[in-house]
Formats: C-alpha cells, sequence, structure tokens
C-alpha cells in the first residue's frame, strides 16, 4: 500500500519518492516523433454521468475506457451498499490501482485513455497526478462534472441495479473538495442539461484543451 503525508505549506497528501517508483515506467517518446498522451480521468460525485460521459469521449478519441468502479474491492462496494461512505484508508489502493491501469495502458501503446474516479478530494487527484511524471510526453487531465447535490440525488433515486444508493450522494457532497482555480489541469462541465449535450460539450472541451496544449 502507499505511503502518504500531509504537507502543511500545499495542504496535499502526496505519496512517498519511494511509493512512486512502484509504478510501471512509461518511456518518453520523442517530442518530434508523436503528439502527447492524455490521461483523461472523469470526475465528479455519484449520479452526474461518469460512466456515460467517459464511455462517449473514450470512443470518440478511439481511446481505452477503464470504469473505476469495476476495480473497488468487495469491501468498498459492500460498504457503499449498506449505505456506508469510504474513509480515505478504503480509498487508496484503489486510486492507486486505477492510476496504475490508466500507465499500464500507455505501457501497452495506447495514446492515451480515459479514466472514471470520483476523485472527491484534492489528495485524491493528488494521487492521479502522479502518472503524468512518468513521461515528458504524458499529461493527465481531469474533467470535473459538476452539478447540484439536488440534481443528482434526483438521478441516483432513478438508477436500478446499481449499488451506490442515494443516501450516499449527500455523504459524497459533504466529502466534495470541488476544483479551484489552482488546480489548472481540471476542466470543468455543467452537467445539468440532457445527457447528449453533455456528452457533447465534454467531448468539444476536451478537444480543445488537445487542439492548445499541442500548440
Amino acid at each position: 500500500m502507499l505511503s502518504y503525508t500531509y504537507s502543511e505549506k500545499s495542504g496535499v497528501h502526496v505519496s512517498t519518492p519511494s511509493a512512486i517508483h512502484t509504478m510501471g515506467k512509461v518511456q518518453s517518446i520523442p517530442k518530434h516523433e508523436t503528439r502527447l498522451r492524455h490521461i483523461w480521468i472523469i470526475t465528479g460525485p455519484a449520479g452526474c454521468g461518469k460512466s456515460s460521459v467517459a464511455d462517449f469521449l473514450a470512443k470518440r478519441l478511439n481511446l481505452p475506457y477503464i470504469e473505476g468502479d469495476e476495480f473497488h474491492p468487495r469491501s468498498n462496494v459492500e460498504k457503499m451498499a449498506n449505505g456506508i461512505p469510504l474513509t480515505d484508508d478504503d480509498r487508496w489502493d484503489w486510486l492507486e490501482t486505477l492510476r496504475n491501469k490508466a500507465v499500464e495502458a500507455l505501457e501497452s501503446g495506447a495514446e492515451g485513455c480515459v479514466v472514471t474516479c470520483s476523485c472527491l478530494k484534492r489528495r485524491y487527484r493528488d494521487v492521479i497526478r502522479i502518472a503524468g511524471r512518468e513521461a515528458d510526453d504524458v499529461i493527465v487531465r481531469f474533467v470535473y462534472l459538476r452539478a447540484s447535490e439536488e440534481l443528482l440525488l434526483k438521478r441516483v433515486k432513478a438508477r436500478k441495479n446499481h449499488y451506490m444508493k442515494d443516501d450516499m450522494v449527500h455523504s459524497q457532497f459533504t466529502a466534495l473538495e470541488e476544483p479551484d482555480e489552482s488546480e489548472m489541469d481540471v476542466i470543468s462541465v455543467d452537467v445539468s442539461g440532457n445527457l447528449a449535450s453533455v456528452q457533447n460539450l465534454a467531448t468539444e472541451r476536451v478537444r480543445g484543451c488537445m487542439e492548445e496544449e499541442s500548440q
């Protein structure tokens, strides 16, 4: 398991240097030979549409899609199914797993990947950000799907056959640390519209970001 420390200066939990080296190594590719490789993390509380947006985006960009919920250990799934909020300790190994899966996708030759992960707190996002240190041409970007608690509660209540119950929405909003202007690697997308419009808006914002970074 990774070891984390808290920095009073930055207010961020980061993994120790030795933990960083447990990841697979992604070889940097000379910039004149390839474009940047992005790890797109689709984030937000339950009900915001992470899976629907991520699947749409992955297909549009022709990138592998990693569904974060599939990598929760059974203990986490059981807690959420019983309305018990996950703690930081419940999440560290899961976050590390998702980060490593993204690195593995790049190691296998993918030009990028799309990952769903709630990343409710800044310290969780910082765990994923470490993947961007693996090679000069790898960039981690977050797409934060923003909505009110009332809207997401309504959506979660309408879902069937999902372990996340509607009473977990409030606990997630209680834990939520929305990205602020200091997190310049985050794209914020309003998800109050219908699904198609949100999917198209997210894709438009992502492609715009890619174009800017390629210049």
